[in-house]
């Protein structure tokens, strides 16, 4: 299955969830935003939500500084 993760396409197995795909592409997923198809997915949510085919994700990584 081919899903887009900020703009480059990324293969995955059938039913990796967004947590999954985060771990395999060595995103901390406790410092990002998920964008999925253009509407945030909740952080309580990226254990169980299943990626589909030509899912669109858009992952925004939290820097902090000052």
């Amino acid at each position: 299955m081919k899903v887009t993760l900020n703009g480059e396409r990324k293969g995955c197995p059938e039913g990796t969830t967004i947590e999954k795909l985060l771990d395999l592409c060595k995103i901390d997923k406790n410092r990002v935003a998920v964008e999925l198809n253009l509407k945030v997915v909740p952080r309580k949510e990226l254990s169980t939500r299943i990626l589909k085919d030509e899912d669109v994700l858009e992952v925004v990584t939290f820097v902090g500084g000052g």
